[in-house]
């Protein structure tokens, strides 16, 4: 992403999290790393398994391997 479209999604968080804290009287809450990541995960893996799909094939759950 150049720097203008990261500039312009910053603020674009920014106004949303302000919106909803005033609208709601909510708390920012910060979710945390590992709930991006989790998330990151998540996406990555849905759109593999889109792209297994649209080649005739599918993702099957392996054993977790830790190096």
């Amino acid at each position: 992403m150049d720097k203008p479209k990261a500039v312009t999604a910053a603020a674009h968080k920014l106004a949303r999290l302000i919106y909803m804290m005033l609208t709601k009287g909510e708390e920012y809450t910060d979710q945390g790393q590992d709930y991006y990541e989790e998330r990151y995960r998540e996406r990555v893996l849905r759109q593999l398994a889109q792209r297994a799909e649209k080649m005739g094939m599918r993702l099957v759950p392996g054993e977790t391997v830790v190096s």
